[in-house]
Formats: structure tokens, C-alpha cells, sequence
């Protein structure tokens, strides 16, 4: 087993890293910047070292820092979290040039999956199903484009093949403006990923967002651990997440799933990683792979049992997998709610020292989270200080464990954004479930 992980994150996954090491009897470097001393991980970690200023392009995503971190600390491996320098693959290349293991899957794998146009072309060969489109970049031959967009049907949608996280996107409903939108969105492209390559494909107007968690290892062993139904969005980003996603069939996880894992078997995947899918009058299609950690990875542990963070290490070991896919049984039902330090009616940050905190309790909670009270949260990282998961023994028992939890939970001398999540919880068309990834902006007016 690795004796020694740099943690390259910081908050929330950065203490759930430090826990799962711990766990395995490893030992833990934190690194920080000048703003993030007192984060409850960086107290815990066998030893700490500071990186850099509080500015993240200072700090966490200056990979000389990090390594020479590495190299005067002894550490064997680094562990990326999700973020920051996570699905980079230069710094994957950096990290094992530099004779480090990186805790995540290979440089050249990173970098096809990052690319929207090769992750695409790699998953049609691979058997899984994805959106109608162009089959790979735009050209410059205007007609062609346009023959082709006609082919497909409006709407349709230009992305940025270096993309992610809902930028470099945008939606065209009609041929006059179809060619100007290409022009646009290869500049934003250009100036946001330096790569001005973009490709098209069929809008889908009401779909859901289901994405299938996986493990790997490096001796061709590849599961699936079901799927996760994350289409409470807001700005393309999830604020609720649940597995397993409502409505889908035990035979349709199967399919799919299967798909998942034998692709990865076929481009040589190691770790962890998630396919993402929109789901729209029972077909789905793949957008994208995240070839890191999740965010929303807990309720996938809760409803398996299998613990993705310890996995990945194991995995980066070079140990087999410990489960085969008939090991794998979905028990009840787990929902998450992204806790946030800011105004649940305006989404302006709220930074500031947390006078209070409570976390909630009870059967089948879970509150991962790096706040304490004292603690303040600096004004220069994304917002997310916490994710609270309720589980259940069905989606009805979760629901309402959620509720409680969202009732209990005390955090005060900043604002957050759980009255949003309680009005969330009670509303009738996400208890119902299967709302679209449109749903909670029209809700809100946006």
C-alpha cells in the first residue's frame, strides 16, 4: 500500500481524502495557500506545506509548487480531489514524470476524455449511446454546416470541445443565425480554453441528467455502481443529486452500465470516474466523462456500500478491484444537498466567520463538510462548504430525513443557501421526481 498522499485540494473532499487515507493507515501532506492554515484538514494532516498566496492561480493550480511540496515532504502519490488542477492532464504527466503516483486515471486518458470531439468518437466506438450530431469538429465549409445542421433538426447546440461545466456552449433554433453562433462560440472557446475547436449536435429540450458512476483498475477489470439523477441544476451547476435516479429501470441501468464498463475496459480506464448522460423520452445520451472523483460520489457510496475515495487508492496501488458486478446491489435510496455559503435568493457569496455550527444527526445522515464554528470561510474558492446526504430505505423515507436534516442543520454569522434546499425538499414536482435540468431555473425566474 502507498505510505505517504499529498492532498492537492482543499475543504470538504481535501478532509474526506485525509479520512480515507487515514483509514488505510497512510500517512497525509496537506498543502495549502496563506488564506486556507486553519482548514480543519490542514490541522489534521500528519504535515502541511504552504503553496502560495490565497488566489487559486497562485496556489492550488501552480503545479511547480505542489510538486516540489512532494518532493521535499517524501510524499509517494497525490491525490487530486475534483477541481482545480484534477482533469489536467499536463499535471498528471508532471506528477509521474516527476516519479510520483498520481491517484487518477492516465495522462493520455485525461486528455481524450477532455476533449469533447475524442471523448465522443472513443464512446461511439465503444458502444454508447450519444446525442445526434456532427461526428466530430466544424469546418470551415459553411454549407456543409448548414446541410448538416438541417440533417440533425433545430434546435441545435454549438460546443466548445474543450469545454465544461456549461461554458463554451451556446443554443441555435434557426438557420439565419447558425453560422454567426459558430463564429461566437469558437472565439469564447479561443479565449476560454485555448482551443477554438467546436462541434454540433441536437439540442435536447427537456432532457434529465443521469450519470453513471464507475471504478477501474489496471489489470482490465472495470463495474459500474449505478447512476445518479443530477438534474436540479442551476447555471449548469447541480444543487441536488440522487441515486438511484427516479424511474429508471433495473434492466436500463443494466444496459447502460454495462456500456460504461466495457468502454472503459476498451480506452484502458484506471479509477474512478463518471459517465454523464441526458436522459429524455427513455434514451440516453452521452455528453461527457469526468475522470476524477464527483462531487456527488456519497450517495453512490450510501446506496452500494463501496467507498470510491478508498477505492481510487487502492486502485492507484495497483490492486485488482475487490468487487465484481454481481457484488454490487443497490439498498434504498440517498439524496444530496449541496450546502453553499451564500443568499438563497440572490447566489452572492457569503464569506465571512461562522458564529455557529450544528451539524445535523440521526439514522442515515451523512454531512460531509470542512466548516467549524470559529471557522471563516475565505471569499476567494467556489462557495460550497458542505454536501448533506439523508438515505433511506426508499426515496420517500430519504425525503423526509432530509427534511429533518435541513431542519437541524445550524449555521450562522454567514448566510447559506439551505432555505433554498427546504423549499426544494417540499416541492411537488421534485417529490414526484424526474424533473429536467430546466426545471429549478424556471422555478426560480431565471
Amino acid at each position: 500500500m502507498i505510505e505517504k498522499v499529498l492532498i492537492a485540494n482543499r475543504g470538504e473532499i481535501a478532509l474526506r481524502i485525509l479520512r480515507a487515507c487515514r483509514e488505510l493507515g497512510i500517512k497525509t501532506v496537506a498543502v495549502h495557500s496563506e488564506a486556507d492554515r486553519d482548514l480543519k484538514h490542514v490541522l489534521l494532516a500528519d504535515e502541511s506545506v504552504c503553496i502560495g498566496p490565497a488566489p487559486s492561480r497562485d496556489s492550488y493550480l501552480q503545479i511547480p509548487a505542489i510538486i516540489s511540496a512532494a518532493e521535499v515532504t517524501d510524499t509517494v502519490a497525490i491525490h487530486p480531489g475534483y477541481g482545480f488542477l484534477s482533469e489536467n492532464a499536463d499535471f498528471a504527466e508532471r506528477v509521474e514524470h516527476s516519479g510520483f503516483i498520481f491517484i487518477g486515471p492516465r495522462p493520455e486518458t485525461i486528455r481524450l476524455m477532455g476533449d469533447k470531439v475524442s471523448a465522443i468518437s472513443a464512446m461511439r466506438a465503444a458502444g454508447v449511446p450519444c446525442v445526434p450530431g456532427s461526428d466530430g469538429p466544424l469546418d470551415d465549409d459553411k454549407r456543409r454546416t448548414m446541410e448538416m445542421a438541417r440533417a440533425i433538426g433545430y434546435p441545435v447546440i454549438i460546443k466548445a470541445a474543450g469545454g465544461g461545466g456549461g461554458r463554451g456552449m451556446r443554443v441555435v433554433h434557426s438557420e439565419a443565425t447558425l453560422l454567426n453562433s459558430i463564429s461566437l462560440t469558437r472565439g469564447e472557446a479561443a479565449a476560454a480554453f485555448g482551443n477554438e475547436t467546436v462541434y454540433m449536435e441536437k439540442y435536447l429540450e427537456n432532457p434529465r441528467h443521469i450519470e453513471f458512476q464507475v471504478l477501474a483498475d489496471q489489470h482490465g477489470n472495470a463495474i459500474h455502481l449505478g447512476e445518479r439523477d443530477c438534474s436540479m441544476q442551476r447555471r449548469h451547476q447541480k444543487v441536488v443529486e440522487e441515486a438511484p435516479a427516479p424511474d429508471i429501470s433495473d434492466e436500463q441501468r443494466r444496459r447502460i452500465g454495462e456500456r460504461c464498463a466495457e468502454a472503459c475496459r476498451k480506452i484502458g480506464y484506471r479509477g474512478a470516474g463518471t459517465f454523464e448522460f441526458l436522459y429524455e423520452n427513455g434514451e440516453f445520451y452521452f455528453i461527457e466523462m469526468n475522470t476524477r472523483v464527483q462531487v456527488e460520489h456519497p450517495v453512490t457510496e450510501m446506496i452500494t456500500g463501496v467507498d470510491i475515495v478508498r477505492e481510487q487508492i487502492r486502485i492507484a496501488a495497483h490492486e485488482p478491484l475487490r468487487y465484481r458486478q454481481e457484488d454490487i446491489a443497490i439498498r434504498g435510496h440517498a439524496i444530496e444537498c449541496r450546502i453553499n455559503a451564500e443568499d438563497s435568493e440572490t447566489f452572492r457569496p457569503s464569506p465571512g466567520r461562522i458564529e455557529e455550527f450544528h451539524g445535523p444527526g440521526g439514522p442515515g445522515i451523512r454531512l460531509d463538510t470542512h466548516i467549524y464554528s470559529g471557522y471563516v470561510v475565505p471569499p476567494y474558492y467556489d462557495s460550497m462548504i458542505g454536501k448533506l446526504v439523508a438515505h433511506g430505505e426508499d426515496r420517500e423515507s430519504a425525503l423526509a430525513r432530509m427534511c429533518n436534516a435541513l431542519r437541524e442543520t445550524v449555521i450562522e454569522g454567514i448566510s447559506t443557501n439551505i432555505p433554498l434546499q427546504r423549499q426544494i425538499m417540499k416541492d411537488v414536482a421534485f417529490r414526484t421526481g424526474g424533473a429536467n435540468i430546466h426545471y429549478l431555473e424556471k422555478k426560480l425566474g431565471m
